[in-house]
């Protein structure tokens, strides 16, 4: 009797469980759902009866604007992708060689090298500083390294799981094979270390090149209208469309008479999901690594 107590009890909580995370997974999914069926959806009908899952009338009007500045548009999801691409190369190539020299106990210095690491992830000089350093001594403003290089380029985090993990997750036993056999620093570097550190770096390539595509501060910042608009992303472009819809529809009776079928409210929810889908599409092919990258990389014995 008490075996099958026990067993029907375990049945219970399994099954409570699953219904927990099947809750959990629709209020995650519902919302991205509620987004792609309110960018069809007819902008008066969105005005009168607010977005909806059943929408009274649909209509494709807020991607036929879209389709209408596709020049822009295209070029600057070209500018996108060169960012997110290049910029995580780079950020995973600093993050991975610094992880892997502070890893290192033999290293003179290392504990310092992680101290400062980790003082600037409490510490910095705040907006203004950054941006004086960036656009007086480093000369980035109006240039593509203005999108690649602040924020993202190298976070402490992503320094610390990366090191956590090389430090547990590597034996160093393998490393001291690797250097009796005769390979150098590098050549462990790269044939040892990093062919067994894909999970971590999945993961924080995901991270990062997630804040890429979705960053519009740096560009925000340090992009101008006049000297540094070719470099514009898809998150810059989509906001200044939305400023312009915005400012047509509610500061020029003119310009609100002309525009006045132009689908402000539906272009948001169409723009949001221009914005995400691309994130949304490489997710499930990274997520097997993401968890086991953060499990792995972020538990230090």
């Amino acid at each position: 009797m008490n075996e099958k107590r026990k067993i029907n009890e375990s049945t219970v909580w399994q099954i409570a469980a699953h219904a927990v995370m099947i809750i959990g997974s629709l209020l995650a999914l519902l919302p991205f759902v509620l987004l792609v069926i309110a960018s069809f959806t007819d902008n008066q009908t969105a005005l009168i009866n607010g977005y909806s899952f059943a929408p009274a009338k649909w209509s494709l009007e807020a991607y036929k604007y879209i389709a209408s500045e596709w020049g822009t548009i295209g070029r600057a999801y070209m500018m996108t992708i060169v960012v997110t691409v290049v910029g995580t190369v780079l950020s995973l190539v600093i993050t991975s060689t610094f992880a892997f020299a502070v890893s290192n106990d033999k290293l003179p210095g290392h504990k310092i090298l992680m101290f400062l690491s980790i003082f600037t992830m409490l510490f910095n000089g705040g907006i203004v500083a950054s941006y004086y350093v960036y656009s007086n001594i480093f000369h980035i403003k109006n240039t593509i390294w203005s999108l690649i290089v602040p924020s993202f380029l190298m976070s402490p985090f992503n320094v610390v799981l990366v090191k956590n993990y090389f430090t547990n997750s590597i034996s160093p036993s393998i490393l001291e094979a690797a250097k009796i056999d005769g390979a150098g620093v590098f050549s462990v570097f790269t044939k040892i270390v990093l062919p067994l550190s894909v999970p971590i770096l999945a993961t924080i390539g995901l991270m990062t090149g997630i804040g890429y595509w979705n960053d519009w501060t740096n560009g925000l910042y340090f992009l101008t209208e006049n000297g540094g608009s070719q470099y514009f992303t898809i998150q810059i472009v989509l906001n200044k469309i939305n400023e312009n819809i915005n400012f047509l529809a509610n500061n020029s009776e003119l310009a609100a008479k002309a525009t006045q079928q132009l689908p402000s409210t539906t272009m948001r929810m169409a723009v949001a999901v221009i914005g995400i889908l691309p994130v949304m599409c490489a997710y499930p092919f990274f997520q097997k690594y993401f968890v086991k990258g953060i499990t792995l990389g972020g538990v230090k014995e």
